[in-house]
């Protein structure tokens, strides 16, 4: 029996692990949070936003949210940090800040 990657742990023979590389079901990028992954943070600041929605289909992770035709708050469980939105938005309303860790 190949075990999924949640339940591997350090104690988890070799023969139970999933080849590298080899993806043994579908999956989604909803349940790997990669925000942890981020050194900068977007910082959306609401008041120069004109809601062009320009970022949204620029974000290589879909971590701009958008509700009745408005952009929401970045989903940072999902938001790398790449910097993308704040290159692409024409009314300097995202700015990039180095993140602080806890």
């Amino acid at each position: 029996m190949i075990r999924k990657a949640k339940d591997i742990d350090e104690q988890t023979p070799w023969q139970e692990m999933t080849v590298g590389g080899e993806i043994p079901e579908g999956g989604t990028a909803r349940l790997t949070m990669t925000g942890e992954w981020r050194s900068n943070v977007p910082v959306w600041e609401q008041d120069k936003c004109k809601q062009c929605l320009l970022c949204v289909p620029f974000c290589p992770d879909s971590s701009i949210p958008v509700t009745a035709g408005k952009r929401a708050e970045f989903d940072f469980d999902h938001c790398k940090g790449c910097g993308i939105c704040w290159k692409v938005c024409p009314f300097a309303a995202i700015r990039m800040e180095k993140e602080e860790k806890a």
